[in-house]
């Protein structure tokens, strides 16, 4: 069931109430992923339902589009990890929530999730929580450092499998108050119209991509548990195969791994894809990146919390190849779950490059009528359950009702 399944799609009628309301979010930084982009959509939500949205962060790339879009950024040290930091800062938070008459206080991390719940307890005003990732560590001192994440008055998972994952982990923290949320899509921006064509040549230039040959695209920061070298292996055996028309763009910040940079251009240069597997850096045109791709894949190696490409790709009619892991595999229709004649991609085992090459290669030779048909099965699926206005919806009911509970 999506968020939209579980709220209702759109802006409900409840979130009237936020008319007048101030939200604060807490985030470290406000540049590229999942948990920062939903902040700004939320902001935007916010501000158009007549409320205050503040964001408490250090700054980032998304800062100018959050304001542009009606927040307010509050400069906050919320980056840091330094427990005495975080001690003081849970005084600061307190009086800049107390200052700019803040109701709900909503954390999308960490280290800045504790001292939220400080600053929340101390005013007894609303705490709300998103699970964003599925946070690695096992034991006590890191489950319970995780644990503040599944302590919100509502904790929002935005995968049934991230619910999952903070019932078994925090079942005395979560209890009742986990709601389910999948990350929504603007709909508007990721559909095949919007995206010119001079946009999608203009960025296939910019990756060295010659205008025969088609892209397989892997959209991820450069970490190793997102599969680039899977990836990579799966590139030999098509190359191997005969096919010499494909393209293999890895579309990532490196986020500083240096190391990690380098042992992939070692795999590379070993298997002999220098002029096959391009690494092409941030890409700041998405929509543009997957109209440009044949096929998305999503390789990751260890579970994703959710899954952002495998839906974006679908909005744009692209298919998406992902490992059958974690919360990817609730965003693509895949038999066996469904018929073959109804899929919206494939799935694969993680870490299975063989595996990998056939789905990319199967993906890759789809006649124009069954391609034709997947688009518009992919399309539909994320319309029905991944769009924006039903996360945003959802998300300003759990404001409204949490609103609604407070004494007045």
């Amino acid at each position: 069931m999506s968020g939209e399944e579980r709220f209702g799609a759109g802006f409900p009628s409840e979130a009237q109430p936020l008319a007048g309301a101030t939200v604060l979010q807490i985030i470290p930084a406000l540049d590229a992923g999942g948990a920062e982009r939903t902040t700004v959509d939320v902001a935007a939500a916010l501000a158009s339902a007549g409320a205050r949205a503040l964001v408490a962060t250090e700054g980032g790339r998304l800062v100018g589009e959050m304001q542009a879009k009606g927040g307010t950024w509050l400069p906050f040290p919320a980056a840091s990890k330094n427990p005495l930091a975080m001690a003081l800062n849970v005084g600061r938070l307190a009086r800049l929530c107390r200052r700019e008459g803040v109701q709900i206080v909503h954390a999308r991390s960490r280290a800045p999730a504790w001292v939220a719940l400080g600053a929340a307890r101390r005013l007894k005003i609303p705490y709300v929580t998103t699970y964003h990732g599925s946070y690695s560590g096992r034991t006590g001192v890191k489950v319970l450092y995780n644990s503040v994440m599944a302590r919100g008055d509502v904790v929002i998972a935005n995968s049934h499998y991230t619910a999952d994952l903070i019932r078994m982990l925090h079942p005395d923290q979560a209890g009742d108050r986990v709601r389910v949320v999948h990350r929504g899509t603007d709909l508007a921006q990721f559909s095949p119209g919007a995206v010119a064509p001079a946009r999608v040549e203009a960025l296939r230039r910019s990756w060295g991509v010659a205008p025969h040959q088609r892209v397989v695209l892997l959209a991820a920061r450069l970490t190793a548990w997102k599969g680039q070298r899977v990836l990579i292996e799966a590139a030999a055996f098509l190359r191997d195969r005969g096919i010499t028309d494909v393209v293999f763009v890895l579309a990532g910040d490196p986020q500083g791994r240096s190391a990690y940079e380098r042992e992939l251009d070692t795999l590379i240069e070993a298997r002999g894809l220098r002029d096959i597997v391009l690494r092409v850096g941030h890409c700041t045109d998405m929509p543009a990146a997957f109209r440009a791709a044949s096929v998305v894949a999503v390789p990751s190696v260890e579970p994703e919390a959710f899954g952002r490409s495998a839906v974006e790709a679908q909005a744009l009619g692209t298919p998406v190849v992902v490992s059958d892991l974690g919360a990817v595999p609730e965003t693509v229709l895949a038999p066996p779950e469904v018929p073959a004649a109804q899929r919206t991609g494939w799935r694969v085992p993680p870490g299975d490059a063989p595996a990998l090459a056939e789905a990319l290669l199967e993906a890759l030779t789809l006649g124009a009528s069954a391609r034709d048909a997947m688009t518009r099965r992919g399309r539909a699926h994320v319309e029905a359950h991944f769009s924006l206005d039903g996360m945003v919806g959802a998300t300003l009911d759990i404001y409204a009702e949490l609103l609604a509970r407070r004494p007045r």
